[in-house]
């Protein structure tokens, strides 16, 4: 069974991927080879999260998709909820009477368990995310250190080699 769906997964990715670069327009290509996520999928769920709000979408030779939400105050669960919600029980799923006032056990528990996944989706920002993740695993192939001469993101593989 998947928790979230793909597009979740390339949304979470790209959001992390440009939370840590320069406040400048990244192309579709590049934030698609950086997170390992294909182009013409990605950029659906890229306007999903333009719609609302969480990204800003710029056309032109000079475009691309940079993050707009402030990643201190936004969460897994705003990147998910702009994508793909994760889906709550307020009825049997199985549409019988007898469960029309009240969820059985089984489907209760099911919601509930729905209910502590959104909560903890909700309970951390982006950049604690990302901050808890370079203490805990500063390998991690999420986390993108900028060349700030540059001004681009490099790829992890370049900074992991340099460093040994």
């Amino acid at each position: 069974m998947k928790l979230l769906s793909e597009a979740c997964e390339y949304g979470l990715r790209a959001v992390v991927w440009l939370t840590q670069c320069p406040p400048e327009p990244q192309k579709v290509k590049e934030i698609s080879e950086r997170i390992n996520a294909p182009a013409g999928y990605l950029i659906k769920v890229l306007q999903d999260l333009a719609k609302a709000g969480i990204l800003s979408a710029r056309r032109g030779s000079n475009g691309g998709f940079v993050l707009l939400s402030d990643p201190t105050e936004l969460t897994p669960l705003d990147v998910i909820n702009a994508i793909d919600p994760i889906e709550r029980l307020s009825k049997c799923p199985l549409g019988l009477a007898e469960h029309s006032k009240n969820l059985c056990q089984l489907h209760q528990r099911i919601d509930d368990a729905m209910a502590t996944i959104e909560n903890n989706f909700r309970s951390v920002s982006i950049s604690e995310m990302i901050a808890k993740t370079a203490q805990s695993d500063p390998s991690c192939r999420m986390l993108v250190p900028c060349d700030e001469k540059t001004r681009s993101c490099v790829q992890l593989e370049t900074t992991i080699h340099s460093t040994m």
